[in-house]
């Protein structure tokens, strides 16, 4: 009973600091995800309190990582205003084509060479750690929808974090695929995962998401007035379209989180200037910043328990390495030639956020396969995504204001409005 009592107290703080603590914290140097961590580190010093465990508890940290990371896909999608293009998204094509291979190939490299890993624990390291995360990276995403807070920088670590997410599963399912395979040798093996894990699903996940997205997008803007949904003002259809987009591209077999995101898309382009994609993405903020502080305060209980344990001096030198200088080169080298000016390229190659994204995977291919170090995976990996909260969190609100100076400063030099400054395109 006395658990039971504490668990209600620790549900109503936590449901207050959501409320309150993002203007608490607006002119700090500070970000929420820092002050959760810090929150479920004390908290579980509670000795009533039994410390979370995702080895403990592999199937619970799995799914839960999984629900907050479709809910945070969905607001990624919904806040994007620019259409889907080819020209128009020239840095997110690029940031997913060049950045994001040439990443997951680095990370893997320097975990089989830096970290003496097997073959298949290095390549999960690198898929696991090369993906930006959708939740934790809201603070250099782009505005509500509507906002015209849409600058190229925002737009691309936006879009890149919706998409980036789907496209990193396949090399998952590489790792697993080699791990229950005993070995990297090319086998029958491969032309299944290539066949079925990197083709279909992900035209599932393209085709299921933007067929959901578009069916949905017709019931809500297209039907007969006294019958159109989007009058109902109601934000939470926004949960159930995430869901019936998620579900229905699982059951196809196919990548549920890219079918999420390409379904917001979709849902956008039905009826790109209506209000009530602001009621939707509103519901989704709201939901995945609750999601996300309860998931940091169970990382910080984690890193009350021990889960660094396993990490060594050089453990953490090779997690620096990947953090600040894999990112970094990877997306100077996919950004070369785009026309951005080269603080704005820096800034998106600085903000690869590492994040609960990172858990999902790893939970996922260690409940899929045996892989022998998986204790010292979680350490390096929550080392990196720890890092990540600190020195991103630290330094977003700063580094985004040169940004939006520096951008204005152009604008004027060139007698642009500062609306039509603010989203100007790469060598525009």
């Amino acid at each position: 009973m006395d658990s039971y009592i504490a668990a209600l107290v620790c549900i109503g703080l936590l449901i207050l600091l959501v409320a309150w603590l993002p203007m608490v914290l607006k002119e700090l140097p500070l970000s929420l995800p820092i002050v959760c961590v810090l929150f479920g580190f004390g908290l579980f010093q509670i000795p009533i309190l039994k410390f979370p465990d995702p080895l403990e508890y592999p199937l619970a940290t799995e799914r839960l990582t999984e629900l907050i990371v479709i809910v945070a896909l969905m607001g990624a999608g919904l806040k994007l205003d620019r259409p889907l293009g080819w020209r128009s998204w020239m840095v997110t094509w690029r940031l997913l084509g060049i950045t994001m291979p040439l990443s997951i190939a680095a990370i893997a490299l320097t975990g089989w060479w830096g970290l003496e890993l097997p073959a298949a624990e290095a390549v999960l390291l690198g898929a696991v750690l090369a993906p930006t995360d959708p939740v934790l990276a809201s603070d250099v995403q782009v505005g509500p929808p509507r906002s015209g807070e849409e600058d190229e920088v925002r737009f691309s670590l936006t879009s890149e974090a919706g998409l980036n997410d789907g496209l990193a599963f396949p090399f998952v399912h590489l790792a697993v695929a080699m791990a229950l395979a005993s070995g990297p040798e090319p086998g029958t093996w491969t032309v299944e995962w290539f066949g079925i894990d990197v083709v279909w699903k992900l035209l599932a996940g393209v085709g299921v998401g933007w067929l959901v997205g578009k069916a949905l997008g017709f019931l809500t803007f297209r039907v007969p007035n006294r019958a159109r949904l989007s009058s109902s003002g109601d934000g939470f259809v926004s949960l159930g379209i995430t869901l019936v987009a998620y579900g229905a591209t699982e059951m196809a077999h196919g990548y549920g989180f890219l079918a999420v995101f390409v379904a917001a898309v979709a849902l956008r382009h039905e009826e790109r200037s209506h209000h009530y994609h602001e009621k939707l993405h509103d519901f989704v903020e709201q939901t995945e910043r609750l999601l996300m502080m309860a998931l940091l305060v169970l990382f910080g209980g984690a890193l009350a328990r021990g889960l660094l344990e396993p990490l060594s001096w050089t453990d953490a030198l090779i997690a620096a390495l990947i953090l600040f200088a894999v990112r970094p080169a990877a997306g100077f080298v996919g950004l070369l030639g785009t026309g951005m000016p080269r603080h704005e390229q820096a800034v998106i190659g600085f903000f690869g956020i590492r994040g609960l994204g990172s858990f999902y995977y790893l939970a996922y291919a260690l409940n899929q396969a045996n892989f022998p170090q998986p204790d010292r995976l979680w350490a390096v990996v929550g080392f990196i995504v720890l890092v990540s909260i600190v020195v991103h969190g630290t330094t977003v609100t700063p580094v985004m204001r040169r940004v939006d100076s520096a951008r204005t400063r152009a604008g004027e030099q060139l007698g642009l409005p500062l609306r039509q400054a603010q989203r100007r395109m790469p060598g525009g």
